[in-house]
């Protein structure tokens, strides 16, 4: 992962903003923005500190020690990074045996032969397109390199984005909130000052959130070992007296805590050309269902062996949550869309987009975006209610028409080098992709 990703983008459109008009890169008083790139290059800050510098090293270290250690410590997969612009390979420095290494490689085939399609991006971070899993450790690895330059936005956005309870990181929030509350509120008083890491509601709420240690190191506080009165010794988070009276840095950790929303993968739309005479089998993954491959078939059991008398005895309102039911049963569907020239282009969505989605992401790749065209199913209806593409019967999988004029269709072929050119409808960059599939 490039540290320089952060000369491109501004992690702060990760973050609802903080007031009307005003956003966490901005000073409060003076409303000036500063944007990553002046903060690497030494610009001024025009976030508050307190000796932010020592705690940003202080965080950014644990936290990269910790990430480094959890990666030699476990055996990963060897991580194929497919980028637009080409491949790019990395590996572990885990020296696997052959038989291992081989099995390895059975599996990765199998993954990839069984779930061609179903790959993600995160094109606010970088151009990776991967599956789902490895989409996750990328965006995981991009907050701890990010810790070094951003540490008050990186570590909140971590607790968000790197845990998948959203209620557990809710309640940790919440008591995050408190311990800062109580500085602010406080900040001559000694007893909120520190905490004990045994502390109950800390091991169970607090601790097991990936960011949260990250947070309180960016917050000022440190590990300490403490022996107080008669009680043995424990480790404490302590945050010094001069760093819990710097208030408008603590609020400002509390609005980054508070806004901080999860970087979301993307569904990659995976775009394929074919022609008729080298168009594959459409291949569905089994994480095109929201049922495992056991309950579907055992639930397509049921429903044969039980037809006549469902059908028989079933009220309306059991209709009614059957056809819930289905239209739960999908995540995904991979649609073909067949042109006049008969070049197919196909794309990845999610069950639940809508019919709108289909339509632009035709016209996204259409030559001249501007031809009014309606989209058919194989039946003949013409889908023009805005539904979902799993209520339009469009999923798992679907292949549609694209119908457009017979008068465009003839000046189109006038026009020099597109006379019966496959492909001529779509962007010449479109075009390019059929040639993978001579």
């Amino acid at each position: 992962m490039p540290n320089n990703f952060f000369d491109k983008i501004k992690l702060d459109r990760f973050f609802r903003k903080a007031g009307p008009g005003h956003k966490l890169a901005q000073e409060k008083e003076s409303h000036a923005s500063s944007s990553l790139h002046s903060n690497l290059s030494g610009g001024p800050s025009s976030l508050p500190t307190a000796s932010k510098t020592e705690s940003e090293q202080r965080a950014a270290a644990a936290a990269i020690a910790r990430f480094n250690q959890s990666k030699s410590g476990e055996c990963r997969p060897v991580m194929k990074t497919r980028v637009r612009s080409g491949t790019k390979t990395s590996t572990t420095d885990h020296q696997q045996s052959p038989d291992t290494s081989a099995k390895a490689g059975e599996s990765e085939k199998s993954n990839t032969e069984s779930c061609p399609f179903l790959l993600f991006t995160c094109p606010d971070i970088g151009p990776a397109v991967l599956p789902k899993q490895e989409i996750n450790e990328y965006i995981r690895e991009f907050l701890y390199n990010s810790l070094e330059a951003q540490p008050e936005m990186a570590s909140t956005l971590m607790i968000q984005t790197l845990n998948k309870n959203k209620e557990a990181v809710k309640v940790c929030v919440d008591i995050l909130t408190k311990y800062i509350d109580n500085l602010i509120n406080n900040p001559g008083e000694e007893k909120f000052r520190k905490f004990r890491l045994n502390n109950r509601a800390f091991q169970e709420k607090v601790n097991p959130m990936e960011g949260s240690e990250e947070f309180l190191l960016t917050c000022g506080f440190e590990r300490k070992s403490l022996k107080l009165d008669d009680q043995p010794e424990e480790m404490y988070f302590i945050i010094p007296e001069e760093k819990a009276q710097n208030v408008d840095y603590l609020k400002h950790m509390k609005d980054c805590l508070l806004s901080a929303e999860p970087i979301r993968p993307q569904l990659d739309r995976a775009l394929r050309v074919y022609t008729p005479q080298h168009m594959p089998n459409f291949v569905i993954p089994d994480d095109f269902y929201n049922l495992t491959p056991a309950e579907l078939k055992r639930e397509q059991q049921l429903r044969s062996e039980n037809t006549e008398r469902i059908e028989i005895l079933r009220t309306k309102a059991m209709r009614e949550r059957d056809e819930k039911r289905e239209l739960r049963r999908y995540r995904y569907t991979m649609i073909r869309i067949r042109f006049p020239d008969s070049v197919v282009l196909q794309g990845t969505f999610w069950a639940q987009e809508k019919l709108s989605d289909l339509r632009k992401f035709v016209q996204d790749n259409l030559r001249l975006d501007w031809i009014p065209f309606n989209l058919v199913n194989p039946t003949g209806h013409r889908l023009e209610e805005d539904l979902t593409l799993i209520e339009l019967g469009l999923a798992p999988t679907a292949v549609v028409n694209f119908i457009v004029d017979e008068d465009i269709i003839n000046d189109l072929a006038l026009q020099p080098g597109t006379a019966n050119k496959a492909g001529s409808f779509l962007k010449s960059d479109i075009q390019c992709l059929l040639q993978e599939f001579p």
